[in-house]
């Protein structure tokens, strides 16, 4: 059996192409369930929205860096956990947050202004993070990766859809009122798809390599969800927001991460096998951890205080 950082998986272009147009159609469903009041609304709760965005964008890549050195890991794995902790988060957080009774009007605002802030900030986090780090450095320097143009493909398959969405909902509102929730359910389905078929195509190198990532998709998952909790805790935020803040950090868009695995890292075998994972099991976490808060409701202040 090669080494997980040998090998490339398969997945040809056109197949790339179609899933590059399922992911903006993903994006621009978000979209169409996104008002220019969320991000207005931030301003509104100026604490908790800057206690996500550190925690998402500067806490979690941290945190994963140090995993990634504790576990170690081989450096495409790295490469991979810290690809996916760079990843903006995906819209079944408002979902998630919505059953676990947590602050749904948080968790919409910071899924439209993360997503809008990761345009700019997963490239540059993921080219330090991955430079920085002792054994995938060397890696991600034959890879010759151009973080202005892992820039502007996610513009284009984030921020382009994004914004034509949000301008579709205010300009179309009785057509968006009708057809979002179907466009949104078909494009997270066939999102879904394809990463299944991407996986059924290299099942082989799955079964062969899932044993050595599992572990470390596990421990990753269950941090990110912590660190949001942690952060919001530290601060002082409510219950309410914590459970939001939590599952906003915990809920990463894998399919992104797997987008960006074939197109701009040849479908290297350890990133994409943990892009591959972590799509499935974060959904898995995240349905649990919400269903055990849906159980419970959010604690008063005055309950928290002694």
């Amino acid at each position: 059996m090669l080494p997980v950082d040998e090998i490339r998986l398969n997945f040809n272009p056109a197949a790339l192409v179609a899933l590059n147009a399922v992911l903006a159609f993903l994006m621009f469903g978000i979209a169409l369930d996104t008002r220019v009041e969320d991000f207005r609304r931030v301003l509104r709760m100026p604490l908790a929205f800057a206690v996500g965005v550190g925690a998402q964008f500067v806490v979690l890549p941290a945190i994963t860096y140090v995993l990634t050195l504790m576990l170690g890991v081989t450096p495409s794995v790295a490469l991979g956990m810290i690809l996916v902790a760079c990843c903006p988060p995906g819209n079944i957080s408002n979902i998630l947050t919505h059953r676990a009774k947590g602050n749904v009007a948080l968790s919409v605002s910071m899924t439209a202004v993360s997503n809008a802030i990761a345009i700019v900030a997963m490239p540059l986090n993921f080219a330090f993070w991955g430079g920085l780090h002792p054994t995938a450095s060397a890696l991600l320097r034959t890879i010759s990766l151009d973080p202005l143009e892992m820039a502007v493909h996610i513009l284009i398959i984030i921020g382009l859809p994004f914004a034509l969405g949000i301008a579709c909902a205010h300009r179309f509102p009785s057509w968006t009122a009708r057809f979002k929730k179907p466009m949104r359910i078909l494009s997270f389905l066939t999102l879904i798809a394809f990463i299944v078929g991407a996986i059924a195509g290299n099942w082989r190198y799955f079964l062969d390599y899932v044993g050595l990532v599992i572990v470390a998709v596990a421990l990753h998952d269950a941090l990110a969800f912590g660190t949001g909790w942690v952060c919001a805790r530290a601060f002082g935020l409510a219950d309410y927001d914590r459970r939001a803040l939590s599952i906003e950090v915990g809920i990463r868009n894998a399919g992104l991460g797997l987008v960006l695995v074939f197109g701009f890292f040849g479908g290297l075998g350890g990133m994409a096998v943990v892009a591959g994972v972590w799509g499935f099991w974060d959904i898995i976490a995240g349905l649990a951890l919400a269903s055990w808060w849906g159980r419970h409701p959010p604690l008063t202040a005055q309950e928290v205080a002694p």
